[in-house]
């Protein structure tokens, strides 16, 4: 892959509007929100069981695979840049912040220079 820098935002689009991205993942309609489990709802993407609860979720390291080879695409034109990776659940405390810190931990492996922000995660939980 390509030499890149990425900068990778998770949100909640109950907290606001997407950040402006090059790439933006909503993972809020094709993947199991942890929101609904009440041991894991006041935890975040900071706890181990809610990594497990996201990561275990079928169709979510497919994405992440597509993800990165998006990202290689993107970094391998004439005029890369940074390239900005948004990734969006409801609240932004689980699915996003995860998904996040897993594309960050796999760009990083193959060699790219990655910033992580999460936007939302200490955003009080949305009762809904």
């Amino acid at each position: 892959m390509p030499k890149a820098t990425v900068e990778i935002v998770s949100f909640g689009y109950l907290h606001g509007e997407p950040p402006a991205a090059h790439l933006t993942i909503d993972l809020r309609h094709h993947f199991r929100d942890p929101h609904v489990s009440p041991e894991l709802r006041y935890m975040t993407a900071a706890d181990e069981p809610v990594r497990a609860a996201v990561l275990s979720t079928p169709g979510i390291a497919a994405l992440l695979e597509a993800t990165v080879a998006a990202v290689a695409g993107f970094a391998s034109g004439p005029s890369a840049g940074t390239i900005v990776v948004a990734d969006g659940c409801a609240g932004g405390r689980h699915r996003a912040p995860t998904f996040a810190m897993s594309l960050a931990d796999r760009l990083k492996a193959d060699g790219l220079t990655v910033t992580l922000t999460h936007r939302d995660i200490g955003e009080p939980v949305i009762q809904r």
